[in-house]
């Protein structure tokens, strides 16, 4: 098992967004949009609440990109 490289800028930049609960934009490759708040995040997932309050965790493979407000 991996560890999450925390030296990676990309790393440290989902942090301060888990750290100061800043609202993301998640686009997955299926061109699915999710927006919410990361709450954790480890070397093959990020979980992740939307605003109402769903739970999901996606696979880092799957996503495009974020994108951060």
């Amino acid at each position: 098992m991996s560890e999450l490289d925390v030296n990676l800028p990309s790393t440290r930049q989902t942090q301060g967004s888990i750290k100061d609960k800043i609202e993301v934009s998640i686009k997955l490759l299926t061109g699915d949009v999710f927006v919410g708040r990361i709450v954790w995040q480890d070397p093959q997932c990020l979980f992740f609440t939307d605003t109402n309050d769903r739970k999901t965790l996606i696979s880092r493979r799957a996503i495009a990109y974020i994108q951060y407000q």
